[in-house]
């Protein structure tokens, strides 16, 4: 039976599950849930009675459900340990999980769509001003990743060592928002180079967001058809 990955094409933390689920080689089925219509998906009473927190991604595993992607790419570590996601020495496994956290729970939540929908339809903030703020978040975000991975010896063709693993995971999704908001990127030669590496591998482009069935968009790196 199939594992089943409750996704929406642009969430940051559902891609992040897709990729670890495809390194990992594990087969899943994807059910789409629109963070958008109808005033969101996510918070339909069906849906909230499987997912309280009323967010994606939600991984079922049989009976059992996991929600929030740090946990479940953890999970999927613990059941299927090759290809490994962290490094093997206690140290390594630590700074791995630091930047990771820098990424999903420092700056992913600052640009979530629920708080710019907060920013603009409760607290009056315009359009142009949201953006700014998005974008602020981000670049801080950014430039602190860019230090640690620029000068750090654990870096090689990824984050962590010649192999993808848990950082690239994070990274990927997070720059693929950058991108799509038309960030200058010259700033993060670093995290730029990890991000055209990763983006080789079938792994992190069959998680990309023009390949997933609830597609509306494509790879910001990939100009649109005339």
């Amino acid at each position: 039976m199939k594992t089943q990955l409750y996704s929406f094409w642009r969430s940051s933390a559902a891609f992040r599950v897709r990729i670890a689920l495809n390194l990992k080689g594990l087969d899943y089925e994807v059910i789409p849930v629109h963070l958008v219509k109808q005033g969101g998906e996510q918070i339909s009473p069906e849906y909230t009675n499987k997912n309280p927190n009323r967010l994606v991604p939600l991984y079922t595993d049989g009976n059992q459900t996991i929600h929030q992607s740090l946990a479940i790419i953890e999970y999927l570590e613990e059941i299927q340990p090759s290809p490994p996601l962290l490094p093997k020495s206690a140290i390594d496994r630590a700074w791995v999980r630091s930047i990771a956290m820098d990424i999903a729970i420092e700056i992913h939540p600052l640009g979530n769509l629920r708080v710019l929908r907060y920013l603009v339809r409760n607290l009056g903030v315009s359009i142009e001003a949201k953006d700014l703020w998005y974008q602020h978040w981000m670049a801080l975000g950014l430039e602190s990743i860019e230090k640690q991975l620029s000068t750090d010896l654990r870096v090689g063709r990824f984050a962590c060592g010649d192999q993808p693993g848990l950082i690239d995971i994070c990274l990927v999704p997070q720059l693929f928002n950058a991108l799509s908001a038309k960030m200058d990127m010259k700033a993060y030669p670093t995290l730029m180079k990890i991000f055209h590496e990763c983006m080789t591998l079938p792994a992190f482009i069959d998680a990309s967001w023009e390949k997933q069935i609830d597609a509306e968009g494509s790879n910001p790196l990939v100009p649109p058809k005339e």
